[in-house]
């Protein structure tokens, strides 16, 4: 089994649950251009094939990536080896070029299996498909502090990105007339990304901010002592981790109004996941800071997205992709 994943750093990360919770019999290997061209494998699992082609640093080498991954493309026809391509987005956050949709097209063609994350995934007509959840982060979390929430301690994390709408909710934040809520933006920022979110808190002492990739141990104790986390994303919001993570430490999140999201609230339990539809305001905000102000009962369900099932289940997934290439 070829993942298209870096192999685990220490942090907790997607591809470390992917590790864990591996099912017996199902080797993993880690992507690299000589082992997809020439190594043995049986299945190539992709999960954001963007990041296949795609090199911000040096745009010139985005022709060299996409060339081979025609021939990666062709040695997987050739050897009859299965692909399968977890849906974690609808469509990459950045375009890119129309070269690089073209690259992806072929690719999106060749897939043999799709793997969505939540049942309200749309898939294109034509492909075979499994849904398969992202599991949950209760038992890495577990093994670091987790301080009591502070009143009134909104949260957002994760990597800042534009689509992440991270300017939209300290402009939220800013328009509440209270001395008595705290922002705390934390998250890696893409270029170009602090400098905006500097600005924008820019005079008002009730915002805090760390612009850095932060570890598992930081990340536990901001999320813990959060009242509420804010995930406002721009656009139809997908699939999240940070989701996920939040919800593993039993934090309630407020996310845009999209499919996924009231899924998954229905899954979870009430008052887990609030959804907001429109743009994210003052308003908005103050209604759930009033509505997380008492803790939801008991904990969020998340006992189907254990890694262990989860990882049973990949296995099922790819036997099934491996049974389909063979018939064709």
């Amino acid at each position: 089994m070829l993942h298209s994943l870096r192999e685990p750093d220490g942090t907790t990360q997607y591809v470390d649950q992917m590790v864990v919770g591996a099912a017996p019999e199902v080797d993993i290997r880690f992507f690299s251009w000589p082992t997809a061209l020439f190594g043995r494998y049986d299945v190539l699992h992709v999960h954001w094939p963007e990041l296949l082609i795609r090199d911000s640093r040096r745009p010139w080498f985005r022709f060299v990536k996409r060339r081979l991954l025609d021939l990666l493309l062709l040695r997987l026809r050739l050897r009859r080896i299965p692909l399968v391509w977890t849906a974690h987005n609808l469509s990459p956050h950045e375009q890119g070029s129309r070269s690089d949709h073209r690259s992806l097209d072929r690719f999106y063609e060749r897939v043999d299996l799709v793997i969505r994350l939540n049942p309200a995934s749309p898939v294109t007509a034509g492909r075979e498909a499994v849904t398969i959840p992202h599991g949950h982060y209760r038992q890495p979390f577990a093994r670091y502090p987790q301080p009591a929430a502070e009143p009134g301690r909104i949260l957002y994390f994760g990597i800042i990105r534009p689509y992440k709408g991270v300017d939209t909710l300290i402009g939220a934040f800013r328009d509440i007339d209270r001395t008595d809520v705290r922002l705390r933006v934390i998250g890696n920022p893409h270029p170009g990304q602090a400098e905006l979110v500097r600005a924008a808190c820019q005079g008002d002492s009730r915002i805090g901010t760390l612009l850095r990739l932060v570890s598992d141990r930081e990340l536990v104790d901001e999320i813990c002592r959060a009242q509420l986390v804010v995930l406002p994303y721009r656009g139809s919001m997908h699939n999240s981790g940070s989701l996920l993570a939040a919800l593993s430490l039993c934090r309630p999140v407020l996310v845009p109004e999209s499919p996924t999201n009231a899924a998954l609230a229905e899954e979870v339990g009430p008052g887990w996941v609030l959804q907001y539809s429109g743009e994210l305001t003052g308003e908005v905000l103050e209604k759930a800071i009033a509505a997380t102000a008492v803790r939801p009962d008991g904990e969020p369900r998340l006992q189907d997205r254990d890694w262990s099932e989860v990882g049973l289940r990949h296995r099922s997934a790819y036997r099934r992709a491996l049974a389909r290439r063979s018939r064709t």
